[in-house]
């Protein structure tokens, strides 16, 4: 049931549609697809297993000035993967002991923020507002929406993702008492103007990363693309959701499972912003890749690959030059490859951008134990590889 509640400066929705279509123009939130109407209701319409809800905040007039999407989700602490596996088994003990933790129910998590994309894509602000003081709000919003809706029984609250140049304003969330933590970086790439074409990115290229490209260009020769479509989607999405699962199976931090279903929505409604293809092997799928063009960026999405073939057909570095070469011939400044397998993206050319949470746990005595907890988080260490001849002019993004 849509429903909209009001509170102080404050409108809770319980669905995208509820939210009337004067509030999304008088917030201006333009052409930023994430915060798209049909993005987030293709979002919420495939995954019932989450509970949606969105704030408004509104000025001293009553105007919409900013926008978070909500989420609350099931999280289960066993689900943490790592390199430093055994700090991380040390802690997750130590946490079921202090009963931050429960051995047989999960931790009630209410985010804000979109579950299923890496970087500033939950927290809408207008132009030429008190930024620092808007986030306080949200924070209050937050707090406010638990203690209305007890029955929900959130355990606690999660804020993402932030870069470090917006840590001056969102580190007012300690005074609220979240404690910020690092995860793993998302990795981005900029695009000089002077690109043209997927040659010049290879002319650009040290000579031992330009030969570690043609050799995997050469592997995926046998590989045939097809552009998913309205048309063939549906014979597609099973081999697709199988190898999407593959590869979220051994993803160190999952904060929920994409429905594949998703992009049916997404292609109807975002067309060719939506990018999705998969690889044919023979007459088999062995991977496919998807991403967003938002404003002057491709951001990479989730992806899907056959492991048994990864390597003899190089089908996950197919991929990422595949992204590149998309943004070049759009004309893009920037790929946004997101999170995970930080090290063969940096060896493509992108560079790490730290991102930071905010976590904070309802009571009061678990949160400051909870804080010694994220201490021990730390993004999985890796070797930033530098492939190219020269620093080269950006685009601004």
């Amino acid at each position: 049931m849509n429903f909209c509640s009001n509170t102080n400066n404050v409108l809770f929705f319980s669905s995208i549609e509820a939210i009337s279509d004067d509030i999304w123009l008088s917030l201006e939130i333009n052409d930023n697809l994430y915060f798209n109407r049909n993005f987030l209701k293709a979002i919420e319409k495939n995954h019932s297993e989450i509970q949606f809800s969105y704030i408004i905040l509104l000025d001293k007039s009553k105007n919409p000035i900013a926008f978070s999407s909500i989420q609350i989700v099931d999280f289960y602490i066993d689900e943490i993967k790592n390199d430093l596996e055994f700090i991380i088994r040390k802690i997750k003990n130590i946490g079921r002991k202090l009963h931050i933790f429960n051995n047989d129910k999960p931790l009630k998590l209410l985010i804000s923020g979109n579950t299923f994309v890496s970087g500033e894509h939950g927290i809408f602000i207008k132009d030429n507002q008190d930024k620092k003081v808007i986030i306080k709000e949200l924070a209050k919003a937050i707090l406010h929406y638990s203690n209305e809706n007890k029955d929900l029984k959130i355990d606690a609250f999660l804020i993402k993702d932030f870069i470090n140049e917006s840590l001056f304003i969102t580190d007012e969330l300690k005074d609220y008492n979240y404690h910020p933590f690092l995860v793993e970086p998302n990795m981005k790439m900029m695009l000089p103007e002077n690109w043209q074409n997927f040659d010049d990115y290879l002319a650009a290229m040290k000579t031992k990363f330009r030969v570690k490209a043609r050799k995997a260009i050469t592997q995926s020769k046998d590989l045939k693309i097809e552009k998913v479509t309205i048309e063939n989607i549906e014979k597609l999405l099973p081999e697709m959701t199988l190898l999407y699962k593959k590869v979220a199976s051994n993803a160190d931090f999952n904060l929920g499972d994409f429905n594949l279903n998703t992009y049916k929505n997404l292609k109807e409604t975002l067309g060719e912003k939506y990018i999705l293809q998969v690889y044919w092997l023979n007459d088999k799928i062995v991977g496919f890749m998807s991403g967003i063009i938002n404003q002057k960026s491709l951001d990479a999405h989730f992806v899907g690959i056959d492991y048994q073939l990864n390597r003899e057909y190089a089908i996950y570095q197919k991929m990422l030059y595949d992204y590149i070469q998309i943004a070049i011939n759009q004309k893009l400044s920037s790929v946004n490859f997101g999170r995970t397998a930080s090290e063969i993206k940096s060896s493509v050319g992108a560079e790490p951008q730290d991102l930071t949470m905010y976590l904070r746990h309802k009571k009061s005595i678990k949160n400051k134990i909870l804080k010694l907890f994220l201490l021990k988080i730390q993004p999985t260490p890796f070797h930033q590889k530098f492939p190219f001849k020269e620093i080269n002019v950006t685009h601004e993004n």
